[in-house]
């Protein structure tokens, strides 16, 4: 949930600017709703629909992904929600384990998750529980050794807060809308550094996620639109609830919202079609929205990679921050959908543009290529903030560049330029410094290193980073060798400058 904070212009920042998933055909090919959970691990092809056909070549690859089998039961007050997981994990790691550590994010994040009947291969096992019952470590009878998979069972149950005053709101219940983001049981990743568990700090990322599979189903009152990652496979209604099955995948996470209150504009263009939800009083900032949506996905498919799905959502939420990004989905608050509107200084619009193009750019710098977000932050939101620019540089000229570049530049200021490093974990950052350094002198550096490295060589290096890293785990050492390889030059002195302690 990487975030734009409320702050993210400055005032000299002056631009000239101008699911209830509902795809275009139903895919053939998908298994009826009663038999969603009955496919096969290994059967990739309830997720074909959802990619664009030059990425469905990665449904032969990704062989130790896990696969996650969901199931949501949204009761008619909108923050109580009971669940079925069963997931496939496989070890893609050289060495043993002993458990699988699982993370129960809502326990920290003002909720409040249960979870009971856990199985193992169908065998009954006792959880312990860490980190504020956040972490669930779940034991295995015998050592599951590398590229060995085992199934996890269990049944969950979360109270959502009715308030946006933790982590921004991105698990809530508010103002009619529910947000229902990390609200089952993850899988943590497990690295060179042995599982990723701990208590994230307030001012950014909770998660750290390995690319996944997931198919879902989801009941509901019918009175509200459900928004989700991933491609609709089926909907059925029956009285006063609706039944909704998804296919999303790869992706790092889960995400849906739920909201009577939601109207829908959408397009299509080329293979994607992009659906903006909001109230209906909200219709002209829904639409703006989706707008610069469709012109920063062409704009970084053609820098980075191809976007990989056919379907992206854009959803009004009552988050604190500005933006917050999610597989296939961006949640927008609400506060600046008034595109009208002075806010802060500056036209709703101009805020609406920076954080839709800024959210649609961490479909590339966070779920495309992921990356430690808790201990390497501006792998992603740096290196998106600088994403955002490049937009700006190529919708506007060298005076839209310039203009979001002093927005930048007065991030920085905001800590006096003070030459800390980028490279930092979140929890080494005082919140002020999080902004100005992650968001501001972060981004810096990626000009600073495409100054270095020369345009063009930069241009190349970015494009093979984003597509050797699609579905993986980037790091520090991985990017400043790619840059190096390309330029075939020593850049130790510019990296000490800016990025390592």
């Amino acid at each position: 949930m990487r975030r734009l904070f409320a702050s993210f212009l400055s005032l000299s920042l002056i631009l000239v600017s101008c699911s209830l998933f509902q795809p275009t055909a139903t895919p053939t090919s998908q298994p009826d709703d009663d038999d969603i959970f009955d496919t096969p691990w290994e059967d990739r092809s309830p997720f074909k629909a959802g990619l664009v056909p030059s990425e469905q070549s990665v449904l032969n690859e990704l062989p130790g992904a896990s696969v996650y089998h969901l199931e949501f039961n949204i009761a008619e007050d909108l923050y109580h929600v009971t669940g079925k997981e069963e997931v496939r994990y496989t070890n893609t790691d050289e060495s043993a384990l002993d458990a699988v550590q699982l993370r129960l994010f809502p326990n920290i994040l003002g909720g409040e998750m249960t979870v009971s009947r856990v199985k193992v291969d169908e065998q009954s096992v006792t959880p312990e529980y860490e980190l504020n019952d956040s972490l669930l470590i779940v034991p295995l009878s015998k050592p599951l050794e590398p590229n060995q998979s085992v199934t996890l069972q269990m049944d969950f149950a979360v109270t959502v807060p009715q308030s946006v005053e933790l982590n921004y709101g991105v698990l809530a219940y508010f103002e009619e809308v529910l947000t229902l983001a990390h609200a089952y049981p993850m899988i943590a990743v497990y690295d060179d550094e042995g599982w990723n568990a701990e208590i994230p700090p307030q001012s950014g990322d909770v998660t750290y996620a390995d690319a996944s599979f997931f198919l879902v189903r989801i009941s509901a009152p019918k009175a509200v639109t459900l928004v989700t990652s991933g491609q609709r496979l089926s909907l059925d209604e029956a009285g006063q609830t609706q039944t909704l099955s998804v296919a999303s995948g790869p992706a790092r996470d889960f995400y849906l919202v739920a909201s009577p209150a939601y109207e829908e504009v959408s397009q299509t263009f080329g293979e994607i079609t992009i659906h903006s939800y909001a109230p209906k009083y909200l219709k002209k900032g829904a639409e703006f929205a989706l707008d610069v949506a469709s012109r920063a996905i062409e704009d970084f498919s053609a820098r980075y990679a191809p976007f990989p799905y056919t379907e992206f959502d854009i959803v009004a939420t009552p988050t604190l921050a500005l933006g917050i990004e999610y597989p296939g989905v961006i949640a927008i608050t609400s506060r600046i959908y008034d595109v009208d509107r002075n806010y802060r200084g500056a036209s709703g619009s101009v805020y609406m543009e920076s954080t839709v193009a800024h959210e649609v750019g961490h479909q590339w710098f966070y779920n495309l290529v992921g990356d430690d977000q808790l201990d390497d932050p501006w792998l992603d939101e740096s290196l998106t903030q600088f994403a955002t620019l490049q937009y700006y540089a190529d919708e506007y000229g060298a005076d839209g560049e310039q203009g979001f570049r002093e927005s930048l530049e007065g991030r920085w200021e905001s800590v006096g330029r003070e030459d800390i490093p980028i490279g930092l974990p979140v929890t080494e950052y005082s919140d002020m410094e999080y902004g100005a350094i992650i968001y501001g002198r972060g981004p810096l550096f990626f000009v600073a290193l495409k100054e270095e490295m020369g345009e063009e060589t930069f241009d190349a290096f970015l494009k093979e980073y984003t597509e050797t890293l699609s579905w993986g785990i980037a790091t520090p050492e991985f990017l400043q060798s790619l840059a190096e390889k390309h330029c075939a030059c020593d850049l130790d002195a510019i990296f000490n400058e800016w990025v390592y302690p």
